[in-house]
């Protein structure tokens, strides 16, 4: 699992999320506003710089504008740029002043190095998409000023089932799309099966389904494409995270596990001053 895979076959995570922000309404800005204060301890955001490693939908990136930092949003995938600047149009007036949305790579050092430092940088669940995710967790890192945080979302090695869905992601990608549904209908049947057949039992309805759409950022069926479609695919113990961080003077802040299952492990670091 440490060897890059190959980026042959790599998932076009923009169309997915362009298609989910069809149904973006602002109950989802609000919750990933709170998230974002919840993790980084602020209530506000003013006066601060905020770099968004990887922004997908965009929806991170808003919730940053909307507590008032000035955001640099760049992704390697061009329909997720363009995912981020609908965003940035739809909900936050196209203030470009305060909000640039651009293509990048986080694997280039030249462009990483030439973005400069941030108060805060973000990078939630892309670093492990990259094909090279020690190599981008490095020219992340670099990217923090003294003093700055470092908000962090990578998957959870779960040692043989990790191993597995690795498995199951590069037959989904290498498979025609037409027929991708003979590996996507399973997976959903997989992860979401038994906790819809117990909210059944227990007379709740699809209530998870509902409430997971309300709170995420992403609804259930979208995140499930994302997680099977999810292409390159590494992963790293909870340990690995800190560790590395820690060598590069790193202090860490927050820790939200997934339980030693599947998910991503989010992390709250601070760069301390030498």
């Amino acid at each position: 699992m440490n060897t890059p895979p190959s980026l042959e076959h790599r998932f076009g995570f923009g169309a997915n999320w362009r298609d989910y922000l069809k149904g973006l309404r602002e109950e989802h800005v609000a919750h990933s506003v709170a998230a974002l204060q919840d993790m980084l301890g602020r209530d506000s955001l003013k006066g601060m710089t905020f770099l968004d490693v990887g922004s997908g939908s965009g929806l991170s990136s808003l919730a940053a504008w909307r507590l008032g930092a000035t955001v640099r949003s760049f992704d390697f995938d061009p329909e997720s740029v363009e995912a981020t600047r609908y965003t940035r149009e739809r909900f936050a007036d196209g203030d470009g002043d305060r909000w640039s949305v651009e293509q990048g790579d986080a694997l280039a050092p030249d462009y990483m190095a030439g973005l400069g430092t941030f108060d805060i940088v973000y990078s939630w669940g892309v670093l492990h998409h990259t094909g090279g995710m020690w190599r981008g967790i490095a020219n992340t890192l670099e990217r923090v000023a003294p003093e700055g945080q470092l908000f962090l979302a990578i998957y959870n090695d779960q040692g043989r089932a990790s191993k597995q869905w690795w498995a199951v992601k590069k037959v989904y990608n290498t498979l025609p799309p037409v027929l991708r549904f003979l590996v996507l209908w399973p997976a959903f049947l997989r992860l979401w099966g038994p906790t819809a057949a117990v909210d059944l039992v227990r007379g709740r309805g699809l209530s998870r389904w509902r409430d997971y759409g309300r709170q995420r950022g992403m609804s259930p069926w979208h995140d499930v494409v994302d997680w099977v479609g999810g292409w390159p695919f590494e992963v790293a113990k909870p340990e690995e995270i800190f560790d590395a961080c820690r060598r590069h003077g790193f202090a860490l802040e927050r820790l939200t596990t997934c339980r030693g299952g599947l998910g991503c492990n989010e992390f709250v670091f601070r760069k301390e001053s030498k």
